[in-house]
């Protein structure tokens, strides 16, 4: 697969191509069934099936500060959109100008001029353009002027419709399992593993403290199962995965203040990951973030905590 950042990277001999176009934030079974069905026109037409997706997401751009939580990194989204038969990715650097462009520029400057679009898969819902002023019957009506088709696909779920909004509230509130069943897989945290107050190494329970990016969307304080894995290279971990105790909160029983993501791979306790790029993949929420009276009452609850993990992740593995 090729990844191209910017329209610059575009090969000049790039020949036609099936475009799908969104910001694909979170790849969920919506988004995989439009590219899936890009990927299934452009074999069908025997040409490259391309993903236009943006970088970085166009609501900080339009309106500052409204950026919402990013289900994930641009790193990992070209990752999953690879890994569903695509030919390219193209990231788009979506900058102020290039939001300021009409329906018909993007389509002619991006569509046309770069990739030679034969055919563009979109969804029902589709804006573009400055001030998304283009919609569906828009890009329908260009598409007979600079000849390429345009399917609109409907949304997964109906009216109760798979999005990235939808993954956001989910994790927002702790729903895990509801997430994961509308992304098609556990919902991921990434991020490099970094000093804390080492708490958890003093209580027997050694954890990874993951600092992740600006926006990432962090599902509500609790303690859940799932896993931790090494993502970097180089690494004497690389791509190992360990079952995990996972606590999102403020350590009240410590009095802390500062928001953390902490993950406990299970019956190790020789890991040195400092440094190390991970990620933190969630399988189920197991509790609330208590305070508790005092450190003992704290290591009983950790210690039911770790074997509840235990037979979440045993039971997911099995599955």
């Amino acid at each position: 697969m090729q990844s191209w950042h910017g329209l610059g990277d575009v090969p000049d001999d790039w020949g036609r191509s099936v475009v799908t176009i969104g910001v694909f934030d979170g790849v969920h079974l919506g988004h995989q069934r439009m590219v899936g069905r890009a990927v299934e026109l452009a074999r069908g037409l025997g040409s490259a099936s391309v993903v236009i997706t943006f970088d970085p997401h166009p609501g900080e751009v339009v309106r500052p500060g409204s950026h919402p939580p990013q289900l994930t990194s641009p790193r990992r989204r070209t990752e999953l959109l690879a890994s569903l038969g695509v030919d390219a990715v193209c990231v788009l650097p979506f900058t102020l100008e290039f939001s300021r462009m009409s329906p018909d520029e993007f389509v002619q400057t991006v569509l046309v001029e770069r990739l030679r679009a034969s055919a563009v898969v979109v969804g029902e819902n589709f804006r573009f353009g400055h001030k998304a002023s283009g919609d569906l019957s828009t890009l329908r009506e260009l598409g007979e002027k600079y000849d390429f088709t345009v399917e609109g696909l409907a949304l997964v779920g109906g009216s109760d419709a798979i999005s990235s909004t939808l993954v956001r509230e989910r994790l927002a509130a702790g729903d895990v399992v509801g997430a994961a069943a509308a992304l098609g897989r556990p919902h991921r945290v990434e991020g490099v593993v970094v000093r804390g107050h080492q708490r958890g190494r003093a209580l027997g329970f050694p954890t990874a403290n993951v600092e992740s990016p600006q926006h990432t969307a962090i599902p509500a304080d609790g303690v859940y199962a799932g896993w931790l894995q090494c993502t970097q290279t180089p690494s004497p971990y690389d791509g190992q995965r360990w079952p995990a105790a996972i606590s999102i909160g403020t350590n009240p029983t410590f009095d802390g203040v500062e928001r953390t993501v902490e993950a406990y791979a299970l019956d190790r306790d020789d890991l040195d990951l400092y440094g190390a790029h991970v990620a933190v993949d969630f399988a189920e929420r197991l509790r609330d973030t208590l305070r508790f009276d005092s450190i003992e009452d704290l290591i009983v609850q950790m210690r039911t905590d770790v074997d509840r993990a235990r037979e979440v992740t045993a039971r997911a593995g099995q599955g």
